[in-house]
């Protein structure tokens, strides 16, 4: 799958979160503290899950049950309530996994959406296949998209802003 193609299917996530009433910042933020990232989340987990399979064959660093297969076999409030959990549960752990989920809240409002971005949209991927070119092209696609996206207000976080205190160095 080329960046354009999986810009366009990122874009078709984050037109789930925001049907769900959830704004830019909590989804594909530059900083991990900056908000519940939902999608980075999601990603996280099922990318976990794809490297602990062949040909990878990698030990998960999720536990297992808070792990994407998990996710993907619970629906309505079961899965909403399971996802709450597996956020707050990773967060406890120690090292890297718990530094990701710390503070990680589940920020969906509607069981179906979500049930739909994990089956209907990031389990029918295989992300560790992509290369790092094309994963970082796509997060800058998708940064490029919101900021051209004018519902969104995101010119506000690429663009600065003149500042009125500004003063002209003084002279030696």
């Amino acid at each position: 799958m080329n960046s354009s193609s999986i810009v366009q299917k990122l874009w078709n996530y984050c037109n789930v979160l925001r049907d769900d009433g959830m704004s830019y910042g909590d989804y594909p933020s530059t900083s991990l503290s900056a908000g519940s990232e939902q999608l980075t989340y999601l990603l996280f987990l099922k990318m976990a899950d794809e490297r602990s399979r062949p040909p990878y064959n990698q030990a998960s660093p999720v536990l297992a049950g808070y792990d994407w297969p998990g996710l993907v076999k619970k629906d309505g409030d079961e899965l909403f309530d399971h996802y709450r959990h597996t956020l707050e549960e990773l967060g406890k752990q120690k090292g890297l996994l718990g530094l990701i989920f710390t503070k990680s809240q589940n920020k969906f409002q509607d069981p179906a959406k979500l049930r739909r971005l994990i089956v209907d949209l990031i389990d029918k991927e295989t992300w560790v296949s992509m290369s790092a070119d094309v994963k970082g092209d796509a997060y800058e696609g998708l940064l490029e998209k919101n900021a051209q996206d004018t519902k969104s207000g995101a010119g506000q976080y690429l663009t600065p802003r003149p500042s009125s205190s500004w003063s002209a160095p003084c002279p030696a």
